[in-house]
C-alpha cells in the first residue's frame, strides 16, 4: 500500500501569483523542492488536488491549466519529484460561468478528489497526509480521515479561516512539515 502526500499546489509547491496558470510566473515556494524529496526518502509518493476556480471564472481555461500544471510536474520531475497524478476542481459555486457554476464534492473543503484518487491507487489512508496553505485543504483531508499539515507558505489559512478544523500541524513550509512528518513516523 501506497504511503501518499495530498498535496494542493498554488501556494504549497509553487507561488500563488493569483490564478496561476503562466508558464512565466512559475517559481517554487520557499524549501519545497527540499521538503519534497526529503518526504520521498521517507516513502511517500505524492498526488497534487488543487481547486481550480480561475478555470470556472473564465479567467483561463483547461488546456492553459494543464499546460502550467505539466509544467510544473516536469520542474518537480527534473529534480527527482515524481507525481503520480493530478486531480483538479474546475468549478465554483457562485462565481462559475457556464458548466462550471456547481457545487462539486471535489472543490475543496469537499474531499472528492481525495476519494477518487483512493479508488485508483492502492493507498494506506492511515499513513496519508493532506499538506496544503488553505484551511480548505486542511478540512478535505481530516474529512477524508488522513492527517493534516497547514503550510505557512502561500495564503497561509488567512484567505479562508471559516474552514479553520484541527490540524495535525502547522508547518513554516514543506521542508518543515516534512521534518515533522519524518519525526511523526
Amino acid at each position: 500500500m501506497k504511503k501518499i502526500i495530498f498535496l494542493d499546489r498554488d501556494g504549497t509547491i509553487n507561488v500563488d501569483t493569483g490564478y496561476t496558470h503562466k508558464i512565466s510566473d512559475f517559481k517554487f515556494e520557499k524549501n519545497a523542492v527540499n521538503g519534497l524529496k526529503r518526504l520521498q526518502e521517507e516513502g511517500f509518493e505524492f498526488i497534487i488536488t488543487t481547486n481550480q476556480s480561475g478555470i470556472a471564472r473564465n479567467f483561463f481555461d483547461e488546456q492553459a491549466f494543464w499546460k502550467f500544471n505539466d509544467y510544473v510536474v516536469s520542474k518537480l520531475r527534473s529534480n527527482g519529484i515524481h507525481i503520480l497524478k493530478t486531480y483538479f476542481s474546475p468549478y465554483h459555486p457562485e462565481k462559475g460561468v457556464g458548466k462550471y457554476k456547481k457545487n462539486s464534492r471535489c472543490r475543496k473543503p469537499g474531499f472528492g478528489m481525495l476519494k477518487e484518487a483512493a479508488k485508483e491507487f492502492d493507498m494506506d489512508k492511515k499513513n496519508s497526509w493532506v499538506i496544503g496553505d488553505k484551511w480548505a485543504d486542511v478540512k478535505a483531508g481530516a474529512d477524508f480521515g488522513a492527517r493534516t499539515i497547514l503550510v505557512q507558505t502561500g495564503k497561509a489559512g488567512t484567505s479562508d479561516f471559516h474552514y479553520k478544523v484541527d490540524t495535525d500541524y502547522i508547518a513554516e513550509d514543506l521542508l518543515d512539515a516534512a521534518k515533522f512528518i519524518a519525526q511523526y513516523e
